[in-house]
């Protein structure tokens, strides 16, 4: 049987990851994370739009991998989406944490991570709009 997830939940959780791993460049030694200064209604759309489009396309294309992560994934207090769309956003920007270093199955979790690391390195900058660009 197939459970249905909720790919909501991924997103959120990787705009969360988005905004909590990357800094504003406020100061000369980087700033203060986003996440300190700035909410999920502060990206500009088109950025949400990209980031959006990118998380439909991984689990898409990585839907039983995703599906056997999940079932693998040790309860915790994130739910399996929330932690997959926090390990997406960590593992395709090279932050030392990820789907690599979850408990489960390690042959799923590596071929998420390369998965992950093929859809490249996304930076977050604050505009002179005030508004999150990648």
């Amino acid at each position: 049987m197939k459970t249905e997830y909720n790919a909501q939940t991924f997103f959120d959780a990787y705009v969360e990851a988005a905004l909590w791993s990357s800094n504003d460049e406020s100061t000369p030694e980087g700033g203060e994370p986003m996440d300190a200064n700035y909410s999920p209604d502060d990206i500009a759309p088109e950025t949400l739009k990209a980031m959006q489009s990118d998380c439909e396309r991984f689990q898409a294309e990585n839907a039983q991998l995703l599906q056997r992560y999940y079932t693998e994934l040790p309860r915790n207090e994130w739910t399996p989406e929330s932690q997959a769309g926090h390990d997406f956003w960590l593992s395709r920007n090279g932050h030392g944490a990820g789907f690599f270093d979850r408990e489960g199955d390690k042959a799923v979790n590596d071929a998420l991570q390369e998965a992950a690391e093929a859809f490249g390195v996304v930076d977050l900058y604050v505009g002179d709009d005030g508004h999150i660009y990648a």
